[in-house]
């Protein structure tokens, strides 16, 4: 009876060791699906994270391109302010609040397309008409009718202009 059980010990030991080696590739293989799994995961995280930045980012644009408007109003009023009342308190309070503002939007990132005296760009221009003058070469421009942004190096409203014939 000793040495049925010896044989039957001897046979499980062989057994183990084919099962423990089927266990390691098995646990080898699961290990190998967690990784790329949470490195899916991880992937899958960054990537929504990007996009709602980017969603967040198209919000702050429609924010930011309703507020130009005001300020396009603000200098347009400033422009037109005789200069015998420039010096009011009441005035300044109002040019106060077109700093405000200004600053407000350049912190938000919205920077200006500087154009006059520039050559046409179209990435960054929209010309509007063509002013004939000898002083200066065709396709610079000449007038900014509308000034224009950039919001994080992404052009949001093209400045309008007219440029040299």
């Amino acid at each position: 009876m000793e040495k049925e059980n010896k044989k039957e010990h001897i046979l499980k030991k062989g057994d183990l060791e084919k099962r423990l080696q089927s266990c390691l590739k098995e646990t080898q293989e699961y290990l190998s699906g967690w990784q790329r799994d949470r490195a899916d995961f991880l992937n899958y995280k960054r990537e929504e994270e990007e996009r709602m930045k980017a969603i967040i980012g198209l919000g702050n644009e429609e924010l930011l391109l309703k507020l130009l408007p005001v300020l396009d109003s603000f200098e347009r009023a400033e422009e037109e302010i005789p200069r015998e009342i420039k010096k009011g308190s009441f005035l300044e309070g109002i040019l106060q609040i077109e700093m405000q503002l200004k600053m407000i939007l350049e912190k938000e990132g919205i920077r200006e397309i500087e154009s006059k005296g520039k050559k046409f760009n179209p990435n960054f221009h929209e010309i509007v008409g063509e002013i004939k003058v000898s002083e200066e070469q065709p396709g610079t421009v000449i007038e900014e009718v509308q000034k224009g942004y950039t919001l994080s190096e992404k052009v949001i409203r093209p400045a309008k202009v007219k440029i040299a014939k």
